[in-house]
Order: structure tokens, then C-alpha cells, then sequence
């Protein structure tokens, strides 16, 4: 009988586990220096938890049931695990809490769906109590730093504004609104110019759907000019001193680094991750590279989903962001960058008799104990020729060889 994956499942070899291991270590080294701690949230959760915020569809969840046949589900994403996990423990808590996680999640594979796998990998940051546009200064330059720690150049940020982008709809019929966001989404322009509306609504459709793909300066300088109201301002305003704020920080890293820092920006009002999850900034991580684009990541701001975790409904804010290890992994694999092989043992310890097995391992022991990581391999084969053994040595790029006897003396042995 032949055993296969189930469809959408997947093995990850040493070199696939090395790499992709390269790749979360520099994450999470980036995340603790920036004052972040991490947090570990179960794989299951209820599926109404999971579904609370309105950011995932139950149908993209893996579900199952317990013995009391209570609706549980694999985790499609970590943002609303970590949200119940943060408020559970808010009291007496100073904030912000800066969390980050490194975890599998899972999605359903569904007949129009574009996930080709069950299981993905990911890790990101989420920021609990603190609302202001400083704090949303931090995620991006924090997500920035990230990318240019992997050695990643071909890539852009394109920023949206839920909050503005909703307020800007409400111009038009509720029945149009969500073709109108479509059209924008899928940049088709022709779409608003042949829907059922009014000359003056059909004409400002195409003004806002203009306003994309655009330096953030001059989008914020078009939107400026309309005819806006004083709530709609304040968030325009807001956007402004957001890219004030990243522009000072990038130009004081530019001056001290050799290497670009301020990465390609794009404000698109039409960027709105999941309409009513986020609540502030929206933003794509996208690679531009000649294999194609590919998102390497999303984030935003989410004001009123920590309240509905919180047993009185209190709610705090909270922005984060998540960065896909798959995606990044196919990214990077052309770079050069990452481990072209597995980690290889330090040591290859032979013991010289068959009776030397027991001094053998001993001495693999006191190898192991003397530094932080050191890789030891026992030479289990029982050997006739000592030539075998430095010729699996070589095969597994082994370097140092220690040879064993019985009273459990070593000679040691290089091979170069």
C-alpha cells in the first residue's frame, strides 16, 4: 500500500526546515530588539473566537469537534488568538504590550480558493494599547527593518486607510458601494465608468480610483482638495503626519547607512484588508521581483477588536502585522542568502573495537557538554576499515574525527 499527503499537506526536509529556520531567527531577533516578547496561543481554538472580529469566513476554517461536540478550529491566522489572549490579562498590565509569534496556521482549501496548502507559516507583532499615529510609525518601521535584515531590496509597502476609505463610500448608494471598492480593488477602471450612476458620483468614483499607485505626497495633496469633511480631515491629517513622521526616521537611518533604507511607498485608498476588522492604516508588503509579485506580508490597525474578547467589552487599541515564511522563503531563494545545505555534525566519534561502543558515547557526551551547540554523531557501524569511516566523514562534510578505544582514550583526526 502506497501512502500519500492528503491534498494540500506537505513535508519540510532538512534544508527546507534550515532554511526557513534561517529566516524566522532574524524575524524574532528583530522583534525582541525592538521590545517585543512572544506569545504562544493554542493551535485550536473555538471557532466562534475565531470568527468574532469578522476577519475570517468560517468556511476558510478547518473545523472539528470535541467530545462535548463544541465547534473547534485550526487557526487560519494568530491576530484574533493573540487579541483574546491580551484582554484575558489587561488588568494591571502597563501598555502597550508588544507581542510577537512565530507559528503554523491553516486554512481550508475551497474550489475558487488560491491556497494551494493546508499549513502556512508565519510570524508578526501585535501592539495592545496604544492608538496613536507614533505607534503605527513603529510598525513600519519595524516591518521595514525586518525585510532589510533578510536582505530583501525588490519590494514595496502599499498603504491604505480603512476608516477614510469607508467615510469616502458613504458618498455613494449602499447598493453600489461594494462594486465600487471592487472595481477599485481590481483596478478596473472601465467598471465605474459603465455602472448605473449619477454623472457627478460616477465622475468622483474616478477621481478616488485615480488616487492609487501614487506617491503618498501627492495623493494626500489631490485628497486635500476635495470637498471633505472635518472627520474625513482629521484623518488625511493624520495619514500626513504618519509620513512625516517615517520620512525624519528614514532620512536619520539614510545618513547613517551605506545601503538604502527608505523603502518604495504607495497610498492606495483602496486597500482595505477586511472591511470590518480594520479600523486605521491598512498595508501590503509586495515583492517586485522577475519571478513575479508576491505578498509578503499585511497589516493594520484594528481599534474595536480587542473588545470583543473583553469580558465587559472594553476595548484598546491595537495594530500589527504579519509576515508569510513561505512567501519570504520563495523570495530569498535566488538571493543567495539562504543555507544552501543542512547543518552539518562537528564530530564523528568511532569507537575502535566493538567493545569500545560505551567509551565512544561517553566521549560524545563530554563533546556535546563543552559549548553551546556542537553536533556529535556515534559511528554506529561496527567498521572493519577506518578508511569507511573517514569516507562517511567526508560524505557528510564531517571535519574532526575522534577515534575511541576501549579505555576510552581518543585520537583525534582532521580532515581537510
Amino acid at each position: 500500500m502506497v501512502h500519500q499527503l492528503p491534498t494540500g499537506a506537505r513535508d519540510l526536509l532538512p534544508l527546507d526546515v534550515a532554511q526557513k529556520q534561517w529566516i524566522k531567527r532574524r524575524l524574532q531577533q528583530r522583534f525582541e530588539r525592538w521590545g517585543y516578547h512572544r506569545i504562544i496561543t493554542p493551535t485550536l481554538e473555538k471557532l466562534e473566537t475565531l470568527t468574532a472580529g469578522g476577519a475570517v469566513n468560517p468556511s476558510a476554517v478547518i473545523q472539528l469537534h470535541d467530545a462535548e461536540n463544541e465547534v473547534l478550529g485550526l487557526r487560519p491566522e494568530l491576530t484574533a488568538s493573540v487579541a483574546r489572549a491580551a484582554v484575558a490579562r489587561m488588568d494591571g498590565v502597563s501598555l502597550p504590550q508588544r507581542l510577537y509569534y512565530s507559528a503554523n496556521v491553516f486554512r481550508r482549501l475551497g474550489q475558487d480558493s488560491s491556497y494551494h496548502q493546508h499549513e502556512f507559516y508565519q510570524a508578526g507583532v501585535e501592539m495592545v494599547g496604544s492608538g496613536g499615529v507614533v505607534a503605527d510609525a513603529e510598525m513600519l518601521l519595524l516591518l521595514t527593518d525586518c525585510l532589510h535584515s533578510l536582505g530583501l531590496t525588490d519590494w514595496h509597502i502599499i498603504i491604505g486607510e480603512a476608516a477614510l476609505t469607508r467615510s469616502l463610500l458613504q458618498t455613494f448608494p449602499v447598493s453600489h458601494q461594494k462594486a465600487i471598492l471592487s472595481a477599485f480593488a481590481t483596478v478596473d477602471r472601465v467598471a465605474l465608468e459603465t455602472m448605473p450612476l449619477a454623472d457627478d458620483l460616477r465622475q468622483h468614483a474616478l477621481i478616488l480610483f485615480d488616487l492609487r499607485g501614487q506617491q503618498p505626497e501627492d495623493v494626500i495633496q489631490q485628497l486635500a482638495q476635495l470637498n471633505l469633511s472635518e472627520s474625513q480631515r482629521q484623518l488625511v491629517n493624520r495619514l500626513k503626519g504618519l509620513f512625516d513622521l517615517l520620512n525624519d526616521a528614514w532620512q536619520d537611518r539614510q545618513i547613517r547607512s551605506a545601503s538604502p533604507i527608505k523603502p518604495h511607498i504607495v497610498l492606495d485608498l483602496s486597500l482595505i484588508q477586511t472591511f470590518d476588522y480594520y479600523s486605521g492604516i491598512v498595508f501590503d508588503v509586495v515583492s517586485v521581483n522577475g519571478s513575479g509579485h508576491q505578498r509578503l506580508g499585511q497589516g493594520g490597525r484594528y481599534d474595536h477588536l480587542l473588545g470583543v474578547y473583553h469580558p465587559e467589552g472594553t476595548s484598546y487599541p491595537g495594530v500589527g502585522f504579519v509576515l508569510n515564511v513561505d512567501e519570504l522563503h520563495q523570495s530569498l531563494l535566488s538571493t543567495g542568502r539562504l543555507p544552501d545545505q543542512a547543518p552539518t555534525s562537528n564530530w564523528l566519534v568511532v569507537p575502535k573495537t566493538p567493545a569500545a561502543h560505551g567509551a565512544a558515547f561517553a566521549y560524545a557526551q563530554r563533546i556535546r557538554e563543552s559549548a553551546s551547540l556542537v553536533r556529535v554523531e556515534v559511528d554506529l557501524s561496527d567498521r572493519i576499515s577506518l578508511d569507511d569511516a573517514r569516507q562517511y566523514a567526508r560524505q557528510r562534510r564531517i571535519e574532526q574525527l575522534a577515534w575511541i578505544d576501549e579505555a576510552g582514550n581518543p585520537t583525534i583526526e582532521r580532515l581537510i
